[in-house]
């Protein structure tokens, strides 16, 4: 039994060390390099189809996945057969449409207006958690324009969950998630970096929108020529 212990830390070592490396993404032909902030590790590697059609939910029809980061800890759990929390993680996807195209600063300006088209106007600061509990439950609203340059929009969305409990002695759960969605120009292809967190406080807002300068900075560092 010692042996077959020893055994499986090694096999969850390897798989943990091989989730932590850079990711190689061909898109037409052009090769990418993606990477996951510290502390997070790309799920895909694992070749989970379970994995696998999470992230495809998250990144939408329309979108091929390349990347998706969970926490290590998150990580462990799954590979330990137990239920991860998946209280933070990340997603980076490209349109399918227009793998195979080269995009312009003008192809890219016009997917990110028709993307924002329904969105409405942001939202005060102060006014967050008012907006969203105005809002029907489950649907991503638009909160900020965090960031807007020719090659990089990074948009601040919010959604409001109700948990409804599994046993009748318990009340209802109000709970709330907050993302940052990016639309990246690199190499002439458009990717899609996203960002969730579940939302407790100023804490979770200060880290996601560091979390995603870091990041989006990082990768284009990563594909710069």
């Amino acid at each position: 039994m010692c042996a077959m212990r020893i055994l499986a830390s090694l096999v969850m070592l390897f798989a943990l060390h091989c989730a932590a490396a850079p990711v190689p993404a061909t898109l037409g032909g052009e090769r990418l390099v993606l990477d996951a902030p510290a502390g997070f590790s790309d799920s895909l590697q694992l070749s989970s189809p379970r994995i696998q059609e999470l992230a495809e939910t998250l990144a939408g029809p329309s979108h091929r996945v390349l990347l998706f980061a969970i926490t290590d800890a998150d990580l462990r759990s799954f590979m330990q057969g137990d239920s991860p929390a998946f209280r933070r993680y990340m997603v980076v996807a490209t349109p399918t449409r227009l793998e195979h195209h080269r995009v312009d600063t003008e192809l890219f300006a016009g997917m990110v207006a028709e993307a924002m088209r329904d969105m409405g106007p942001p939202v005060p600061p102060d006014d967050y958690i008012k907006h969203l509990d105005a809002r029907p439950d489950g649907r991503p609203n638009l909160l900020a324009e965090v960031r807007r340059e020719p090659e990089v929009v990074t948009l601040l969305q919010g959604a409001k969950m109700v948990v409804r409990p599994a046993t009748l002695f318990k009340d209802e759960e109000t709970r709330y998630l907050i993302s940052t969605q990016t639309a990246l120009l690199v190499r002439g292809k458009m990717l899609h970096l996203v960002v969730y967190s579940h939302w407790e406080g100023r804490p979770d807002y200060d880290w996601i929108l560091s979390t995603t300068e870091r990041w989006v900075e990082e990768v284009r560092r990563l594909n710069r020529r």
